[in-house]
C-alpha cells in the first residue's frame, strides 16, 4: 500500500472555513518518499486566535498560491494513495470540499485514522494528542499545529505504529484481524492486508512470547518460585542493631547517588518507625513534603518483618502512590538494600483481567457497541502481549472502554479457581500468590476495608501496617463500611441476567441447552422453560426499580437541600421527617423485594441442579449467572436496608448528578462514627499500626484526627505515639503568603457576582506578573467556570494560556501535562486538584486559593456529625468543620513547594483567615512561610518585589 498523510491548518472548523496551509508526506514500501507543502491564499482574513494558534497571519499568506493552484498539485499527489491523518475526519471534509469547489472529483480512495491504529498497537498511551503521541514516540514534531510540521509527525507516526504492527506475533495479527472481519470498513480491510503480510513474512514469531489457548501472552505459570536468600545471610545482614543496620544502609545510599544531603526528618521517621516496630506500637506521625515518607517506612519494615518472618502491610489511598512505590521507591531499595526481598502490589479484584471471560467473549465475538468494543478488544489482545499484571491501570481506554473491562474483569463470585483453564495464568490470583509470599504487601485503603467485609480472605496474614495518606483512612472507612445502591449497577446486573428475549447470560445458557439432544434433551426442554417463565419476573423488577427510581428523583428534585456541587443533588433521608409518599415507595420496594427473591431462588435451584448433574457443558455460563445472582441479592438487600433504615447509627441519604437525571441516583447508607469498627479490626488486634501524611495535625496538634480514628488524643501511651516532624523545607524563604486584607467576602444580595468580579481582576493583574505558571484552588465549579470564562480572552490577549478542570478536560493528570508543558499558563482547580498534584519547579510560583475549603454544612455526613456533637455539648463547628478545614488548606498549601529549590507566593482571597477567631488555625497549621497582609492593589507590587529577591538570589 502506498499512503499519503495530509494534515491541514485552517481558518476554523465550519464548513465555510478555509484552507490557510498544505502538509503532505507521501509513504511507499515503508519509506517517505515525498513531502510536498504550501501556504494557501484565502479569501477572508485570519483569524487572530488561528494565528495565535498556528503562528501564521494575513502577511504570509498575502502572496501564497490560491486553492485552486494547490489542488492541482495535491490532487495528483493523492492518485492511488490511502489517505491518513490524525483524527482525518477533519482533514478529509476540507479535501473533499475544496475538491468540489475545484471542480474535481471526490477522494474515493480508502481513508485511514492513525488513532485508531495508535489505540490498538500502543494500548499504554495515555493521551492521542499529536504532541502528546510525538512526545511517547519519540518523533520529533518542532512546530505543532502547522501543517508541514504536523504531516511529518504524523507519517512518523502511522510507520512506528506500521513497525510495531509487525513486530506482533503472528496468532496477534490474527486475533486483530478475525476481530473486525464483520466490520466492512477501510480500517478492517487494512488491518486483514496487514495480516497477509505478516502470514507470508515469516513462519515463526521470536521465543519472547508464551502461547496458551491461541493467546500470545508475557507471562509464565505464577508458582515456581526459588528461595531469593538464605537464613545465614539474614542473620548476618539484619540480626545487628538498627544503628548498625541503618549506618551501613546510609553507606550504601551515599554510593547510589552523587549528591546525598542527610535527611534530619527522614531518619527520624525511620528511627521511630522501627521503634514502633520492635515495641509493638502505634505511631502517627506527620511527615511534610520532602522528608521522603517511603523510605521512612519501607526500610524499618523490611529491616523488622524479613528477620522476624512477619509481613508488613503498605497501604495507601490513591493508586497513583501504589505505582510510585511500585516504580520508583521499591527498585531503588532492590538496588540497594543489604538483603534480596519480595515486594508485592495488591490491588481491588476487579483491576484485573479475568482470562477466561476475555476468551468467551472473543470466542462468541459478544460486542454491544460494534466499533468501540472491537477497539477496545483489539487493544487487550495487544496488551496480553505486553503486561506481567494484567491490571486495568496500564491500559488507556477510550469513549466506552470502561464499560468493556467490566463485563471482563475478574470478580469473586464468577471464578472456577482451580477448575478454570486459565488458572495458573491469572492475574489476580498470580498477585493473591505474590502477596502471600512477599515480605512487604503494597495495597489500598479500599482493599483494606473489602478485606474485612470479605472476612479477611482477600489479603494475607498480618500484625504490622503502614498507612500512608492516612487523612483519608476514616473517609474511606465510613464509604466501604456503609452501603450503596446505583441505579445503572442494580440494572446492568438485571440486564446482564436477562437483556430481552434473546441476549443475557439466561437466553445464552437457553440456548446452549435447546442445542442438547439425545438422553439430556427433555431435562434441558424443563430448563429452557424455566428460564422463559424467569422473563416476565425479571421484566418486572426492573419496571419497579424503574418507577421506584423516578418517584426516589423527583423527591430529591423536589426537596434537594442544595449540600451538594452545583449539578449535584443532596437529599438526607431522616426517619422523624420522612416524605409523605414514603410508604407509596415501601410497597414498590417489597415488590421488588418478593419477585426478585422468587426469581432468584428459582435461578439458584436451576444452576444447583444443572451443576450436580454435570452432564451438561455450561460450567462458564452457570459460574457467570452466578455471580450476577449474588449481585442481585447485594442489590436487593442494599435497597431493603437504605428504605427500611433499621440501624440508627447509619447516616442515610440519595444523591444524583442533575445532568444525567435519574440514571446517576445513588442510595448511600454510611456509619456515622466508624472509630469502633476500626478499633475492632485495627487497633485492637494489630500489633502495631503507622500512620503517616503531610496533613493529620491542626495547630500542631493531632486531636482532631486522632478522634475521629478513635485514638488516644494525647497520644502517650505505651501502645501509642504521636510525632509531629519538622519540615525539610525552608518555608520562610521559599513561601510568601498574602492575604488581601480588603478582599469583598461573598455574603449579602450580590456579594458573590461582586466577589468574582473583583477576583477576575485580581488574577488577571496576578498571572500577568508572574506570567501565568498559576495554579488557582476553587471549592466550587461553578464559580470556577465563572472565572474561567472571565480570565480567558484578556490573558490569551497577554499570550497566557487559561485551562479549567471541567472546561477544557476533566482529566486530572492531562491538565497537569498541559499545563507543565505551556510556556505561560493558568490552570483553575477544584477538588482532586487540593492534593495530589505534583508540579515541581518553575511551572508553578504561585498558588491562589479562592475560599477555605469547608464541607457544605448541610452534607447529610456533616449535618449528622454536628447533630451528633451538639447532643454531646459540643461545638460542630470548631470541633469538626474547621479541623477538617484546615487539613484540607494544608493540603491545597503543599501543591507550591515541592522541593528544595522551588519558591513561590501564595494568595488567600478569603479574609476570614484574619478576620475571624478561628482563621489562625489555618495560618499556625502552615509549616511557617512567611505570612503578609496588605490590601488588593499592593499585591501585584509586593509579588514583584519577592520576584526580584528570587531573581537578585539566582545570580
Amino acid at each position: 500500500m502506498k499512503f499519503a498523510v495530509l494534515d491541514f491548518e485552517t481558518t476554523g472548523s465550519q464548513q465555510t472555513d478555509e484552507i490557510i496551509q498544505v502538509g503532505l508526506v507521501i509513504i511507499d514500501e515503508q519509506q517517505i518518499t515525498e513531502r510536498y507543502t504550501s501556504l494557501v491564499k484565502p479569501v477572508a482574513g485570519i483569524p487572530s486566535f488561528i494565528t495565535g494558534l498556528t503562528g501564521i497571519d494575513d502577511a504570509m499568506v498575502k502572496d501564497a498560491p490560491e486553492l485552486e493552484v494547490v489542488m492541482v498539485e495535491l490532487q495528483k499527489r493523492l492518485t492511488d494513495c490511502v489517505l491518513v491523518g490524525h483524527q482525518i475526519s477533519f482533514d478529509l471534509a476540507f479535501l473533499q470540499r475544496s475538491l468540489d469547489y475545484c471542480g474535481y472529483s471526490p477522494f474515493t480512495g480508502q481513508v485511514l485514522d492513525t488513532m485508531d491504529l495508535l489505540r490498538i498497537v500502543f494500548p499504554a498511551l495515555p493521551s492521542l494528542q499529536l504532541s502528546m503521541v510525538s512526545q511517547s514516540l519519540g518523533v520529533t514534531h518542532e512546530r505543532p499545529h502547522q501543517a508541514d510540521s504536523d504531516a511529518d509527525a504524523t507519517a512518523d507516526i502511522w510507520l512506528k505504529c506500521m513497525q510495531r504492527f509487525n513486530e506482533l506475533p503472528l496468532i496477534t495479527i490474527q486475533r486483530i484481524a478475525q476481530i473486525f472481519v464483520e466490520d466492512i470498513t477501510d480500517f478492517s480491510l487494512f488491518l486483514q492486508w496487514m495480516r497477509e503480510q505478516k502470514e507470508h513474512a515469516v513462519a515463526l514469531d521470536h521465543d519472547n512470547f508464551r502461547y496458551y489457548r491461541q493467546f500470545a501472552l508475557n507471562v509464565d505459570d505464577w508458582g515456581d518460585e526459588d528461595d531469593i536468600r538464605s537464613e545465614e545471610e539474614v542473620k548476618a545482614k539484619l540480626d545487628i542493631p538498627f544503628e548498625q543496620f541503618y549506618s551501613a544502609f546510609k553507606q550504601e545510599l551515599q554510593q547510589k547517588f552523587a549528591v546525598y544531603e542527610d535527611r534530619v526528618a527522614q531518619e527520624t521517621m525511620i528511627s521511630e518507625v522501627a521503634m514502633s516496630f520492635s515495641d509493638d506500637r502505634h505511631l502517627m506521625i506527620e511527615a511534610g513534603t520532602g522528608t521522603g515518607k517511603s523510605l521512612g517506612y519501607l526500610v524499618p519494615s523490611l529491616y523488622y518483618g524479613i528477620p522476624h518472618g512477619e509481613k508488613v502491610v503498605v497501604s495507601t489511598h490513591t493508586i497513583n502512590l501504589q505505582e510510585q512505590l511500585r516504580q520508583r521507591d521499591i527498585p531503588l531499595l532492590h538496588d540497594i538494600f543489604p538483603v534480596p526481598f519480595r515486594a508485592a502490589v495488591l490491588k481491588g479484584r476487579s483491576h484485573y483481567l479475568c482470562l477466561r471471560k476475555f476468551e468467551h467473549k472473543m470466542t462468541y465475538a459478544d460486542y454491544e457497541a460494534a466499533k468501540e468494543e472491537r477497539m477496545t478488544a483489539a487493544q487487550m489482545v495487544v496488551w496480553l502481549s505486553e503486561t506481567q499484571h494484567g491490571d486495568e491501570e496500564e491500559i488507556h481506554f477510550a469513549n466506552r472502554g470502561h464499560e468493556f473491562w467490566q463485563t471482563v474483569a475478574s470478580d469473586t463470585d464468577s471464578c472456577l479457581n482451580r477448575a478454570c483453564p486459565w488458572f495458573k495464568k491469572c492475574f489476580y490470583h498470580r498477585a493473591k500468590h505474590e502477596a502471600n509470599i512477599a515480605d512487604v504487601v503494597i495495597t489500598n485503603h479500599s482493599l483494606l476495608f473489602t478485606d474485612i467485609k470479605a472476612e479477611n480472605r482477600l489479603l494475607p496474614a498480618y500484625k504490622h501496617l503502614v498507612i500512608d495518606e492516612a487523612h483519608h483512612f476514616e473517609e474511606v472507612a465510613s464509604k466501604h463500611l456503609g452501603i450503596e445502591v446505583h441505579y445503572m449497577q442494580f440494572l446492568n446486573s438485571l440486564l446482564w441476567l436477562y437483556k430481552d428475549s434473546k441476549s443475557g447470560q439466561l437466553p445464552s445458557l437457553r440456548q446452549r441447552l435447546a442445542r442438547i439432544e439425545g438422553d439430556l434433551a427433555e431435562k434441558a426442554a424443563d430448563w429452557c422453560r424455566v428460564i422463559d417463565d424467569l422473563y416476565l419476573s425479571i421484566l418486572s423488577v426492573k419496571e419497579n426499580w424503574d418507577e421506584l427510581i423516578g418517584l426516589l428523583y423527583e423527591l430529591l428534585t423536589g426537596k434537594h437541600d442544595g449540600s451538594g456541587e452545583v449539578g449535584q443533588l443532596v437529599l438526607r433521608i431522616k426517619s422523624e421527617y420522612l416524605p409523605s409518599q414514603w410508604n407509596q415507595l415501601l410497597t414498590i420496594e417489597e415488590n421488588i423485594y418478593v419477585v426478585l427473591s422468587n426469581a432468584l431462588r428459582q435461578i439458584d435451584k436451576m444452576l444447583q441442579a444443572l451443576k450436580d448433574s454435570d452432564e451438561f457443558d455450561v460450567q462458564s455460563a452457570i459460574t457467570d449467572i452466578s455471580g450476577t445472582v449474588k449481585d442481585l441479592y447485594r442489590h436487593r438487600d442494599g435497597l431493603r436496608f437504605f428504605m427500611k433504615r433499621t440501624d440508627q447509627d447509619y447516616v442515610y441519604w440519595m444523591e444524583a448528578s442533575a445532568y444525567f437525571k435519574a440514571k446517576s441516583l445513588q442510595l448511600i447508607c454510611v456509619p456515622l462514627d466508624v472509630s469502633p469498627m476500626l478499633k475492632q479490626h485495627f487497633f485492637e488486634i494489630k500489633d502495631s499500626v503507622i500512620l503517616t501524611s503531610a496533613t493529620l495535625s491542626v495547630d500542631k496538634k493531632f486531636h482532631y484526627t486522632c478522634e475521629q480514628l478513635g485514638l488516644d488524643a494525647d497520644g502517650n501511651s505505651d501502645k501509642f505515639k504521636t510525632v509531629l516532624l519538622p519540615s525539610p523545607f525552608n518555608y520562610r524563604e521559599q513561601a510568601l503568603v498574602c492575604v488581601p486584607r480588603d478582599f469583598p467576602g461573598v455574603k449579602g444580595a450580590g456579594g458573590e457576582a461582586y466577589f468574582i468580579d473583583n477576583l477576575i481582576q485580581s488574577l488577571k493583574e496576578v498571572a500577568i506578573e508572574t506570567k501565568g505558571r498559576m495554579l488557582v484552588l476553587f471549592t466550587s465549579h461553578r464559580m470556577l467556570k465563572l472565572v474561567h470564562q472571565g480570565l480567558k480572552e484578556p490573558l490569551q490577549q497577554e499570550g497566557i494560556q487559561v485551562l479549567g478542570q471541567g472546561v477544557d478536560s476533566g482529566n486530572r493528570s492531562k491538565l497537569t501535562r498541559m499545563f507543565q508543558d505551556s510556556v505561560s499558563a493558568v490552570l483553575l482547580g477544584t477538588s482532586s486538584f487540593w492534593e495530589g498534584v505534583d508540579i515541581p519547579g518553575k511551572a508553578l510560583s504561585c498558588l491562589a486559593i479562592v475560599r477555605l475549603p469547608f464541607q457544605p454544612p448541610s452534607h447529610p455526613i456533616v449535618e449528622a456529625k454536628s447533630e451528633n456533637l451538639i447532643k454531646n455539648k459540643q461545638n460542630p463547628f470548631m470541633k469538626f468543620s474547621v479541623p477538617q478545614a484546615v487539613i484540607r488548606f494544608k493540603q491545597g498549601f503543599g501543591r507550591l513547594v515541592r522541593t528544595a529549590s522551588d519558591k513561590g507566593i501564595v494568595i488567600i482571597y478569603d479574609t476570614r483567615v484574619i478576620d475571624t477567631q478561628y482563621g489562625k488555625y489555618f495560618l499556625y497549621s502552615l509549616p511557617g512561610p512567611k505570612i503578609e497582609s496588605m490590601n488588593t492593589n499592593q499585591l501585584v507590587p509586593r509579588i514583584k518585589d519577592w520576584m526580584k529577591e528570587e531573581e537578585h538570589e539566582n545570580t
